[in-house]
């Protein structure tokens, strides 16, 4: 998974303090100034969602407007899996 998250830009993981994750670390990139792709790490899984904060400023310290599970436990090696994060990317 750490080539997925350097291949497609991804932040480093940092705990979720808005409550929107139950505190599981999150990773985010940027779509552009309000629509970001957040993976969600929950102990060795990976949820998929896109999201709409006001700036990016605000990722895990306050809930987003909008957010959309895309892929429950991510896998790279599924290939609708990764049909979706291109998707958005690209």
């Amino acid at each position: 998974m750490e080539n997925v998250f350097k291949y497609y830009e991804f932040s480093a993981f940092f705990k979720d303090n808005s409550g929107t994750f139950q505190g599981d670390e999150i990773s985010f990139s940027e779509l552009n100034e309000q629509h970001f792709l957040i993976f969600e790490k929950n102990k060795s899984t990976y949820n998929l969602y896109i999201s709409k904060y006001t700036s990016k400023e605000y990722i895990g310290k306050e809930p987003p407007e909008i957010l959309e599970l895309l892929v429950s436990n991510y896998d790279k090696s599924i290939p609708e899996h990764r049909i979706i994060l291109k998707k958005y990317l690209y």
